[in-house]
């Protein structure tokens, strides 16, 4: 099996090398944003480029940053007037760090900056405003189901994993199994023996804690913040109640909604608002939360590596499924949301385009035969759909209800093919 993780995002990064922006990498803390850049940087090195790596999380680098100019003077010292490619690697701990990068690339050196930096609310805001028109981000995420399944079945059937899903099921619901439990952090994944795992995650986690939150964000009360992940953990695609939980964790509303925020803005969750058209038979505008990565969630609740409950392994599919859907329709301009009646008729998930929806239940159990949920024929009734999804191990089939295709679909089905999720005609 290969020891390097390929991720799929490198090709993106690689193709705007040469153009002027800074490309900033930005994600959760562990992701292998600084993995891509070592990659890159000896692709470069074997091209003949000038390249050098630079990080603030290195006492020896530091120095170099004290000013713009310093940092231009490094870079003179090592390739003079030449064109260079210059990586900056953890720039969230450098003060004004937008300011920071504005002020680099202003100065017109020849260099081609590639920068990452944990996803600190911080650093995030002052790259927005010092930045328009500078920066090309690329978020890195912990490794997708579907790099997963690539590295774990060391690339044999990378262009023909359609034909892998369908003759080995039993391989394939392992794979899932194991995806589920443990998620896609890449030192999580490389890790073999289950102890090491966790070691591996709560370490991971704790950085997360003690660097992004309470070190960064300055957050004081961090033993509530972390209650509050396990709280939302065990709450993955459930509507929230902002109140309750500021309740149960004995700590004002604004500072809930504060710690939500700041879970979101440094890419651990994702809060997603519900669908609705008619405000009055629909529901408020709580959202759900789901998270970027099965493991880390897992962690939070005390289960890594320990779901096994069919209820527990539900909401872990309902969170992948999430993160299916939101890998897939990055830059196509769709909204994920849920929908929810006062009645409290619930569809998992509704694909917004704009012009059309797409309503999508999920369901992890075994089905044996393709019966519509009882909420698709609410939502259907209502707007119409030209087709409902529901995503589940290994049911394939379509049955009409009205005008609308329900089409059953398997995880794998889904990841895989584009066209479940494009608008018709």
């Amino acid at each position: 099996m290969p020891v390097t993780i390929q991720r799929s995002i490198l090709e993106e990064i690689r193709k705007d090398l040469h153009r002027e922006e800074i490309s900033l990498l930005i994600g959760p803390r562990q992701a292998g944003k600084t993995t891509i850049m070592k990659i890159l940087q000896r692709e470069l090195d074997a091209a003949g480029e000038k390249t050098l790596f630079l990080s603030l999380d290195y006492d020896s680098d530091r120095n170099y940053f004290a000013s713009q100019q310093t940092l231009l003077k490094k870079i003179e010292l090592e390739f003079g007037d030449a064109p260079c490619f210059v990586f900056i690697d953890e720039i969230q701990r450098r003060e004004d760090a937008g300011i920071f990068l504005k002020g680099l690339q202003d100065m017109g050196r020849p260099c081609k900056y590639i920068v990452s930096g944990s996803g600190s609310v911080d650093l995030k805001a002052k790259v927005k405003e010092s930045m328009l028109g500078r920066k090309r981000i690329y978020e890195i995420y912990p490794l997708s189901l579907r790099e997963f399944v690539d590295f774990r079945t060391g690339y044999r059937y990378a262009d023909r994993l359609s034909d892998f899903f369908e003759l080995e099921k039993e391989r394939s619901a392992e794979l899932l199994l194991e995806y589920l439990n443990y998620g896609g952090y890449p030192r999580v994944v490389l890790e073999t023996v289950a102890r090491e795992k966790l070691r591996v995650m709560d370490e991971i986690y704790q950085g997360y804690i003690t660097k992004d939150i309470a070190y960064l964000l300055k957050v004081e009360k961090i033993e509530a913040y972390g209650q509050l992940m396990k709280t939302l953990s065990d709450q993955t695609g459930k509507i929230i109640n902002y109140s309750e939980l500021a309740t149960t964790l004995g700590i004002s509303l604004p500072t809930v909604k504060n710690y939500c925020w700041y879970a979101e803005e440094t890419y651990i969750l994702k809060r997603i608002t519900p669908f609705f058209r008619n405000i009055r038979s629909e529901i408020s505008k709580a959202p759900s939360v789901y998270f970027s990565d099965p493991g880390f969630r897992n962690y939070a609740l005390g289960v890594l590596g320990h779901l096994q409950r069919p209820d527990d392994l539900g909401f872990a599919f309902q969170n992948l499924v999430y993160l299916v859907l939101r890998e897939k329709l990055r830059w196509s301009g769709a909204q994920i949301h849920f929908w929810r009646t006062k009645g409290k008729t619930e569809i998992d998930f509704v694909v917004d385009t704009g012009r059309s929806t797409i309503p999508i239940e999920v369901k992890y159990r075994e089905l044996t035969k393709p019966s519509p949920p009882r909420a698709l024929d609410g939502f259907a009734a209502k707007y119409r759909p030209a087709r409902c999804l529901v995503v589940n191990r290994s049911l394939r089939a379509t049955v009409r209800m009205g005008d609308t295709d329900v089409r059953f679909t398997t995880i794998w089905e889904l990841l895989l093919d584009d066209s479940l999720l494009k608008e018709e005609g």
